[in-house]
């Protein structure tokens, strides 16, 4: 996919990509799924959901379920020198 933006819009979104340590590639890529969801969401009657939120959520259902127990004795590892 290819887009062009406008000089400023590209500068800007430089400078998000650079304070989020991220490519602009990348940073492209997150605002727009954002945008999307936040689009998705009002278009059936729900507030959107910001990443953090979100990221709670999946946190208290996980805490929420049963501890998974390993399986097994652990293990031991033997390293061999060369």
């Amino acid at each position: 996919m290819q887009v062009v933006l406008p000089e400023e819009l590209c500068r800007r979104l430089a400078a998000l990509a650079d304070d989020e340590s991220r490519t602009v590639s990348n940073m492209a890529k997150v605002l727009i799924q954002q945008g999307v969801e936040r689009l998705e969401a009002q278009r059936a009657g729900q507030p959107p959901i910001a990443s953090a939120d979100r990221f709670r959520q999946v946190l208290e259902q996980q805490e929420q379920q049963r501890p998974q127990r390993l399986r097994g004795a652990p293990r031991r590892l033997r390293l061999q020198r060369p």
